[in-house]
């Protein structure tokens, strides 16, 4: 079920520019670099936990203009809004930043193995693992 997610602005917009932030984006602002870098843009997220349109885990939470791209290109992709997206994920802490439709198939391989294997144990580590990402800037 589609939703807004709150995340602090970390880009400045330009219509038709790429989908997808590359390494060096020009579009992205100094605050937004750092905002990016401590993990603080998606705090707003937490109240997108807090009423029930996400969870803390899961599954990435997509633009609804990429999901219905993926959806007639990838198979099964449809099969990751079987639990309700995350904030931080497994394909999150277990793949660098996607850009396009092979990597997008690539985290879409970690997000079925997450819904497959959903346990305690696997949410704990992946926060463990997110916390570390936050304190020593692993990540884009």
């Amino acid at each position: 079920m589609p939703f807004s997610i709150l995340k602090l602005r970390t880009m400045r917009a330009q219509p038709g520019g790429d989908r997808y932030t590359r390494p060096g984006d020009s579009r992205i602002t100094a605050v937004g670099r750092f905002l990016r870098a401590s993990r603080l843009d998606e705090v707003p997220q937490l109240w997108n936990v807090l009423i029930g349109q996400m969870s803390l885990i899961g599954p990435r939470a997509e633009w609804d203009e990429l999901v219905r791209d993926y959806e007639a290109k990838i198979p099964c992709y449809h099969f990751r809004h079987l639990v309700k997206p995350g904030i931080t994920g497994w394909a999150q802490i277990n793949y660098p930043y996607g850009a396009g439709i092979e990597d997008t198939l690539r985290k879409l391989e970690y997000d079925l193995y997450y819904i497959r294997h959903f346990s305690f144990t696997l949410d704990a580590s992946i926060v463990l693992k997110t916390i570390h990402v936050m304190l020593f800037g692993k990540g884009r």
